[in-house]
């Protein structure tokens, strides 16, 4: 049998922090708002990185850390709503700029689940035996697809990458997986709608900017995600006691908080950095992770038993039981 386990993790933010104090300068907002309703008091925004330029930044620590080279990759996957461009994708970028020429590479698109379908893709890759090494990477410059007139969601997100390295292994690491979509909700959370514009049909509307119906996405986690997660574990035959830590994807920490308590798992297990770095989409889980390790918290040992839950537009969501 073939298996595959993370064997390095990374991350990496823009360097300029704007904080809710910030925001307020420019729209009719304030930290105690901000902060009260969804735990966020920051979050980093590219003034001149891309998300190619991110997801390279990962890219390079993730080699540096491992000490492999990039012409001993198979695969790179970018899991991102923000790619510089349709095309070359954002990993072929990230693969040109490592010189990584011995890697296919290509893009995911699946919102704030991305990573969590990226990982699950390139575990697949290695699990059938004919590669050994991959990059997934959730990366995404989010200030560019938001109103920065709208306070309902300008102040939600922000920019960053984080990544893992993918390598084979003897033993089985990953435990359990659930993945879904549910296309007839996916209105309620949108971005770069783009219009019809051929000379023999009407125009459509172009909305390159991100919408959402809080409220149903907020109800869809607590009632849709929270029920798979448990199903997940149930179907892992392991308990949520036996979860050393649950990664959520980092939306609201009221979120987490009701997450915690539908899954009878003290808080302490479910960690958060949204009040640093905002909602950032794909980057979200594994930037928590790369933090988790720089802690402490997680080893990267093969002895910590971690899930790790993605959800947001498509309607998508997905987990990941594994162990690190």
């Amino acid at each position: 049998m073939n298996y595959a386990k993370i064997s390095q993790v990374a991350h990496y933010a823009p360097r300029q922090v704007v904080s809710n104090d910030d925001l307020a300068e420019i729209m009719d907002t304030s930290d105690e708002w901000i902060s009260s309703r969804t735990g966020i008091k920051n979050r980093h925004l590219s003034s001149d990185e891309t998300t190619s330029d991110l997801a390279t930044k990962v890219a390079e620590n993730l080699l540096q850390k491992s000490g492999i080279s990039a012409q001993d990759l198979d695969f790179i996957i970018v899991a991102t709503i923000t790619p510089d461009s349709l095309m070359p994708s954002t990993a072929a970028r990230v693969q040109a700029n490592i010189g990584a020429k011995n890697a296919f590479a290509f893009d995911l698109t699946a919102a704030c689940s991305g990573f969590i379908f990226a990982i699950s893709t390139g575990e697949k890759f290695i699990s059938s035996g004919r590669y050994q090494k991959g990059l997934v990477i959730g990366s995404e410059t989010l200030s560019k697809t938001v109103d920065w007139l709208d306070r309902s969601t300008a102040v939600l997100f922000g920019d960053g990458a984080g990544g893992v390295l993918l390598e084979s292994a003897s033993e089985q690491h990953f435990l359990a997986e659930s993945q879904f979509t549910d296309g007839s909700r996916g209105e309620s959370l949108t971005c770069g709608k783009i219009g019809l514009s051929s000379p023999f049909s009407k125009k459509g509307e172009n909305q390159p900017y991100l919408t959402m119906d809080g409220r149903a996405i907020f109800d869809f986690a607590i009632r849709d995600v929270a029920r798979s997660i448990k199903e997940t574990i149930e179907s892992s035959q392991l308990s949520a006691e036996d979860l050393d830590f649950l990664l959520l994807h980092q939306a609201n920490i009221r979120i987490l908080d009701k997450m915690a308590k539908k899954l009878g798992v003290a808080q302490e297990k479910l960690p958060a950095n949204m009040m640093e770095y905002g909602n950032t989409s794909a980057a979200s889980i594994p930037i928590l992770l790369s933090e988790c390790v720089e802690q402490g918290l997680i080893k990267l040992n093969g002895n910590q038993i971690i899930l790790m839950s993605g959800f947001g537009g498509g309607l998508t969501w997905g987990t990941l039981i594994v162990t690190i």
